[in-house]
């Protein structure tokens, strides 16, 4: 899409045949999140959900409470690790975040609970790492605070496998306060995955493996959603936005279909 053109409402400009490809890829890219290690870690399913149910409310809370301090130590850490010269890519972020996975691990959820701040910070990381490989500047402000809102894009649990698409036209003006109000909002959402992780770190038989598997899976996760936020930004581009997200919802819809 050409800079200074608007379209009407539900007036959209036809995408190319390449542009039409890699929407398609995207959306296979989306839709193979996760893939067989969250299959392995969903495997012990009621286990971890009841033992997550029985934790009382403080704990909850506490997690909560993490999740909202990992995002903000993650947003300010990252930027430190961007500056310092660090340029891992998923392999590297993935091994990084296995091992600091099987460490909270090791020691129950006292330790788990330690870890998080770091492994979120791993995370958000890679998710910069791959905005800047979509060609975005990962130091940027706008950009730094999408990167936040991948973490609420979905999560690598069986009930929520959407995409917010609505990011392709809207633009955010970044202030201190909005990043906290951003935080705010993610946070819950990654405290009810962080709670799935500690429950089911907290099994005495799984351990460190349980912790190393799952921490694997998480980060593939997120970067494999990181792929599609900043792919499908990247093609709005040069692209009606309107018309990137329509053919993305289309493609993803094919691609569910095609599985079922």
């Amino acid at each position: 899409m050409s800079d200074g053109v608007v379209f009407a409402p539900g007036e959209t400009e036809p995408l190319s045949q390449a542009a039409q490809t890699a929407v398609a890829e995207i959306a296979a890219r989306h839709r193979s999140a996760g893939g067989l290690l969250l299959k392995l870690v969903t495997a012990a399913g009621g286990q971890i959900e009841n033992r997550l149910e029985l934790m009382p409310d403080a704990v909850k809370n506490r997690i909560e409470a993490a999740a909202a301090a990992a995002l903000e130590l993650a947003y300010n850490m990252a930027e430190r690790s961007h500056r310092t010269g660090f340029r891992g890519g998923d392999r590297a972020h993935l091994a990084l975040a296995t091992l600091t996975g099987a460490a909270g691990g090791a020691g129950g959820l006292a330790s788990s609970l330690l870890e998080l701040p770091l492994t979120t910070t791993v995370i958000f990381r890679s998710i910069q790492s791959i905005a800047a490989g979509h060609g975005f500047d990962a130091s940027d402000p706008q950009i730094k605070a999408e990167c936040l809102q991948v973490f609420a894009a979905g999560s690598p649990l069986p009930a929520d496998d959407g995409v917010n698409t609505s990011f392709l036209a809207a633009r955010v003006t970044v202030t201190g306060p909005a990043v906290q109000r951003l935080i705010a909002s993610v946070a819950p959402k990654l405290a009810a995955l962080f709670g799935q992780k500690l429950a089911a770190q907290a099994v005495p038989i799984l351990g460190a493996v349980t912790g190393a598997g799952i921490n694997y899976t998480f980060v593939d996760y997120f970067q494999q959603m990181a792929h599609v936020r900043f792919g499908l930004r990247r093609l709005a581009l040069s692209n009606d936005p309107i018309a990137v997200a329509e053919a993305f919802r289309a493609a993803a819809l094919a691609v569910r279909i095609d599985q079922s």
